[in-house]
């Protein structure tokens, strides 16, 4: 007589208690996701490279044809035509992208001697690396952005650097990073050992471009401060990679007295914190001085022995570039004075920026409107009334007389 099977089912190894494990099974597990997580990025960058450098052989090809039998159009449409239907399943064989190929290969070849001049140390094979690092429709943006090379060349090496989305890049490049990048009047070289500097020296920028922000012309920091604050992710974006927020209104006290940073960041390449004094007024000297002061106190009262010296950046409206540099000259702590931009009001032409209405007049004039419109609607109606706004329009005058 056979054995009676169990009707209990068999637990699954999901089932089984934690205990019942080897000790160290949660490291092997964590140790075999990294492998293949490795493994799936170095797999994804293979088929990138060779992707690229199939695009790149297929635009020299299309080139090289051209400059022997003078055929273009008729070839490259043929062409997407017979490698569309040989492989119906690889997208990327139409006629646009084609041209694109073409327009690739040339980017980095036909002003290959002025991108050697502009960055010796930039090979041919250190160039194949680098473009077949970047996915192609990051390479698209570049080549259809940007007609300088140099300027190319300085993107694509960020995008690298940095792992920037096709939008991050698009976005740095529509707001000119690369001409800003660097740009603040500083005094780094000479507050700060030569690897610190360097780098301090990148990441700083002038201007910065806070677009997201609306400012009247007469705003003060705390409006300045509030609006950062309010957008604080297009904030951190603008500031660069790296950036960590601390606090806003961080409180010192020193000696009895209380000190309140406006903005406190720490910076994860440079191992330090940053802290930015704000400024919705023309760079002074003074300025300067304070920021020296608020510096050592940092470093005193709250910088861990493993950080770097902390740095301060003085973000104002404008500033005189000579000002600027005799003020951080002979400064002990690392300081730069960088500029900010906003949109709207700092963007009028100057004979309109005194001629629209404030927030308060255009308050007034709607709360004028109501109390005339309640006042009506208790009359009986005789007829139609003209409604006149009393809000002056950029060079308009009043009717009926008077200044």
């Amino acid at each position: 007589m056979g054995s009676k099977k169990s009707d209990k089912p068999q637990e699954s190894a999901l089932q089984q208690p934690v205990s019942q494990l080897p000790a160290n099974y949660p490291e092997l597990l964590d140790d075999l996701k990294s492998r293949i997580r490795a493994v799936q990025v170095k797999a994804a960058l293979s088929v990138n490279r060779e992707l690229i450098t199939l695009y790149w052989h297929i635009g020299r090809s299309i080139v090289e044809r051209q400059h022997t039998e003078g055929r273009g159009k008729a070839v490259v449409e043929r062409l997407s035509e017979d490698l569309q239907r040989e492989f119906p399943r690889i997208s990327g064989f139409s006629a646009l992208n084609i041209w694109r190929m073409r327009a690739f290969y040339l980017a980095w070849t036909e002003d290959a001697e002025k991108l050697s001049q502009a960055v010796p140390e930039m090979t041919t094979q250190k160039l194949s690396q680098l473009v077949t690092e970047i996915p192609w429709g990051h390479n698209i943006a570049l080549i259809q952005k940007l007609k300088d090379p140099a300027q190319r060349l300085w993107y694509a090496q960020q995008t690298v650097e940095n792992g920037w989305s096709r939008a991050m890049l698009t976005h740095w490049i529509e707001s000119d990073l690369h001409a800003r990048q660097g740009k603040a009047v500083t005094n780094f070289k000479t507050a700060l050992p030569a690897p610190q500097s360097d780098l301090a020296e990148e990441v700083i920028r002038d201007p910065y471009n806070f677009d997201f922000l609306t400012l009247r012309a007469d705003a003060a920091e705390r409006d300045l401060e509030r609006g950062l604050l309010d957008h604080i992710r297009k904030f951190l974006l603008e500031l660069g990679a790296g950036f960590a927020f601390v606090g806003q209104q961080v409180h010192l006290e020193v000696d009895d007295e209380d000190f309140y940073l406006d903005l406190l960041f720490y910076h994860l390449r440079l191992r330090c914190y940053v802290v930015i004094d704000l400024k919705a007024r023309p760079f002074k000297p003074e300025h300067a001085g304070k920021m020296n002061f608020y510096l050592s106190a940092v470093d005193d009262l709250l910088r861990h022995p493993d950080d770097k010296p902390s740095i301060g950046i003085i973000l104002c409206k404008t500033r005189s570039r000579v000002i600027a540099e005799y003020a951080l000259r002979d400064l002990a702590k690392p300081v730069g004075v960088a500029r900010y931009k906003t949109r709207l009001v700092e963007a009028l032409p100057d004979n309109l920026k005194g001629e629209l209405p404030t927030v308060e007049q255009i308050q007034k004039e709607l709360s004028a409107t109501e109390g005339q419109n309640a006042t009506r609607s208790k009359k009986p109606r005789t007829g139609s009334a003209t409604k006149q706004s009393a809000i002056k329009s950029p060079g308009r005058k009043r009717k009926g007389g008077g200044k």
